[in-house]
């Protein structure tokens, strides 16, 4: 494998020291750029996208092409898995994804299997392979899954959710039959991970959606336990380097110290938390990434300028942050206040880290 030219959202996420902060987006390969809009096009729908390697790895490098980033993430969806698994996932334009067989029972639980990722899941690992290999060492790879409780919780629902009923009903009623789901798709995570880090993933990122909807202690038992299980379960060194593990619970400000307790090198933290207070409680235990409100990008840049300078000075001097937004990037964002919001990080992060 080729070496990386730039490595400083590596070296940051296991906080050593770098030049000036690393940036990224979540969603930065998306709606908001015109040429993944045309890519999708051509594709003909979000999960052929998603299904063709080529094309995956076309819309992943679009935003790199466009701005100085300092990582790529892959391409993908995080209901791959419970598509995998034949719940027959398919994306209604305006409505988001939806699941021709929900599963709401102990019986339907009973028989899914963990999906083999090289035979199920293939074409995400080539998508791996195929942006690894174009990439050619100009930044780090990002690989991703959603959390056991998010997944389940779309599995359950059969697609997105305001009130979450059906996978609460089953939590609070049944809960042995929950349990029973989330182990299956925790050993599913963790094997798909595993996979996407032996195909050239550099960095691993596990997206809790739907864990800021529990109590603290259905948090504790029915998310951020299966999340520390995947931790411990996961390749931590490939190519002679660390591979960096981050989780991101949305909504999961309140529950820091105990998600950096899983033994993850960085924590994702959505914009309802001050970075410099994240910091306090979590001291040199992990690496903080984020968090600037995604809305924020649809300000002047000079706006977004005096918002990173903020975050910056909340985080303070010294190494171990990522920046990002606290959440996807939204489709109607003008994609130069993009580039403003990253260059934006990187001049102004440098007196941060003589």
């Amino acid at each position: 494998m080729s070496k990386l030219k730039n490595d400083r959202f590596l070296r940051a996420l296991l906080r050593e020291p770098v030049d000036c902060t690393p940036v990224w987006m979540m969603r930065q390969a998306g709606r908001y750029l015109p040429e993944y809009r045309a890519t999708r096009t051509k594709a003909g729908s979000f999960m052929d996208l998603c299904k063709n390697p080529d094309l995956a790895c076309e819309v992943t490098l679009q935003p790199l092409d466009r701005y100085p980033l300092d990582a790529a993430i892959l391409f993908s969806d995080i209901l791959t898995i419970p598509d995998a698994m034949g719940l027959g996932l398919s994306f209604n334009e305006g409505e988001g994804p939806v699941f021709a067989r929900p599963v709401r029972t102990a019986q339907e639980v009973e028989r899914l299997g963990v999906p083999d990722p090289e035979q199920e899941l293939r074409y995400v690992m080539d998508a791996v392979r195929v942006i690894r290999r174009e990439l050619n060492g100009r930044v780090p790879l990002i690989g991703f899954s959603g959390s056991p409780w998010t997944l389940a919780t779309y599995m359950v629902e059969g697609g997105s959710s305001k009130e979450y009923a059906n996978i609460k009903k089953m939590m609070y009623d049944t809960p042995a039959v929950m349990h029973k789901l989330l182990a299956v798709v925790a050993q599913s995570v963790t094997t798909y991970l595993n996979a996407q880090v032996a195909a050239g993933a550099q960095a691993l990122m596990i997206f809790d959606t739907w864990g800021g909807i529990l109590t603290p202690r259905d948090y504790q038992r029915f998310s951020l336990n299966y999340m520390a299980q995947i931790v411990q379960g996961l390749t931590r060194e490939a190519d002679g380097r660390k591979v960096p593990v981050i989780l991101f619970t949305k909504g999961g400000g309140a529950w820091l110290e105990a998600m950096a307790a899983t033994g993850c090198d960085g924590l994702g933290l959505d914009w309802t938390i001050n970075i410099g207070e994240a910091r306090k409680r979590v001291g040199a235990k992990v690496a903080l990434q984020g968090n600037m409100d995604p809305s924020v990008l649809y300000a002047s840049p000079t706006r977004i300028r005096e918002e990173v300078a903020s975050i910056l000075a909340d985080y303070g001097q010294g190494n171990g942050h990522v920046f990002n937004l606290g959440h996807g990037i939204h489709q109607h964002v003008d994609p130069e206040h993009a580039g403003a919001f990253i260059a934006a990080v990187h001049e102004l992060s440098r007196p941060y880290h003589k």
